[in-house]
């Protein structure tokens, strides 16, 4: 698969100097943000397995460095393995999250060691890698730099996610996120005009296989909530009865919440009349303006059932982020092509918690839609699916073994996203039961 973008994302071939620099600056606050999750707990935290739908904090831990090793110092610099006889451990087809912790995994000491190591190894690799236009496909544009960069902060956030899951007072701390900018006085949807706009992208740099190549999709009008649906909508959905009323349910949402007895986002709790919520080893009651959170697909398609509405497709999704309607073109993201700022975006777990509902009002799209990138990751209708002219690259595990019916899509990434990994056109999906993830989402509805 060819790799043609730039640092301007305009075909313009950027300067290998400034990409060695971005992809150093990417690794080394991935790692940073590594150390932070897994020195804040002892070793007996990070070898327990916290849920049997997450591996111990020390199998993230050397995985990183393993497929560190896999792809940067074996694939690009063409070295010896240093520890073939781990591969197998760390491979995440080979063994499920439930059954990792009864393998022969590295300790806490000797996977920081095994990870530095590799690490080292990796930065001299970076500072010799060709990454001009005429270099390997993997090195072009330091692609397989950023990959990896990206692979290291998606376990971040899946250690993140074990955090939460975690039993025990909290580790965690992080300021309070931006208030809402006159929420009140926001209109509750925006309409996205119908036609025609560029969907995926074939220039982003360091965008991976299921995001291209860049394609037309034909989208009809439709009507968009401005902002994530909030715990304080979905409570009325809750004193509604709509745990109780097979009406507004999928058949396999409604035995899913018969068989586990579910009553409200995961993490949430009545007492004494109100509704609590456990946030990082913190109980505090749950807060209406935040956007609802720890939902799965079956809970965000049966509110939008009972409200009249409807999940929006991806494409729909992605058009109300990206397209301008003023020029035709499609951003980047929805303020522009500029990166993220924090003025712009709840990301990197810069907050451990989403903002208020209307907040980052310098992000917001072209048709007035805002917090689309950052926050909550939003369910949309769709099946994960390839693009029309799908490649897998660098390899079919990452996307394609995931096509099908069984995976719904997830846009805009989580306040615990971090910004290398999340885009216009990042592509998350998970199974549609999925709850422990950071997920919510926000309606939509046909143009009359």
């Amino acid at each position: 698969m060819t790799h043609t973008s730039s640092a301007t994302y305009d075909g313009a071939a950027p300067e290998p100097e400034a990409l060695r620099v971005r992809a150093l600056s990417a690794l080394l606050a991935a790692r940073e943000r590594t150390a932070l999750l897994t020195d804040s707990v002892d070793d007996h935290d990070l070898t327990a397995q916290h849920s049997p739908l997450m591996s111990p904090l020390v199998w993230d831990l050397a995985h990183i460095g393993n497929q560190e090793e896999l792809w940067l110092l074996r694939a690009v610099g063409g070295l010896d393995a240093l520890r073939p006889e781990i591969d197998g451990l760390y491979d995440a087809f080979e063994h499920s999250r439930a059954s990792r912790p009864s393998l022969p995994l590295l300790a806490p000491a000797e996977a920081r060691t095994y990870a530095a190591e590799v690490r080292g190894r990796a930065l001299d690799i970076l500072g010799g890698a060709s990454l001009d236009a005429g270099g390997r496909p993997l090195e072009h544009a330091g692609f397989a730099f950023g990959m990896i960069a990206q692979h290291e902060q998606q376990h971040d956030e899946t250690m993140l996610i074990t955090h939460q899951l975690r039993k025990g007072p909290a580790v965690l701390d992080a300021p309070e996120p931006p208030v809402a900018v006159d929420p009140v006085s926001l209109p509750a949807e925006v309409l996205v005009p119908g036609g025609p706009f560029t969907m995926g992208t074939s220039t982003e740099p360091w965008a991976l296989d299921n995001e291209r190549p860049a394609h037309r999709r034909e989208v009809a009008a439709f009507h968009i909530d401005t902002a994530p649906v909030t715990c304080g909508a979905y409570k009325r959905f809750i004193e509604d009865g709509g745990y109780g009323d097979p009406r507004w349910w999928a058949p396999e949402g409604w035995e899913m919440i018969r068989e586990h007895g579910l009553e409200a986002p995961l993490f949430w709790h009545r007492d004494a009349g109100q509704w609590l919520r456990r946030r990082f080893g913190v109980t505090e009651p749950v807060a209406d303006d935040e956007p609802v959170l720890h939902v799965s697909w079956y809970e965000a398609d049966a509110y939008a059932r009972w409200a009249g509405r409807r999940l929006p497709t991806e494409a729909e999704w992605e058009k109300a982020a990206r397209h301008d309607p003023a020029s035709g073109r499609s951003r980047r993201y929805p303020w522009g092509d500029e990166d993220p700022t924090p003025e712009r975006a709840n990301l990197g777990q810069r907050h451990l918690r989403p903002a208020a509902a209307g907040a980052y009002p310098a992000g917001r799209s072209p048709v007035g839609a805002g917090q689309l990138i950052g926050d909550v990751w939003e369910w949309t209708s769709s099946d994960f699916l390839p693009y029309p002219g799908f490649v897998a690259f660098p390899y079919r595990e990452y996307s394609e073994v995931f096509f099908g019916p069984g995976h719904k899509v997830l846009r805009g990434g989580s306040f615990a996203v971090d910004a290398v990994a999340c885009r216009g056109t990042f592509r998350n999906w998970d199974l549609p039961v999925r709850r422990q993830i950071f997920s919510g989402f926000r309606t939509a509805r046909d143009h009359a």
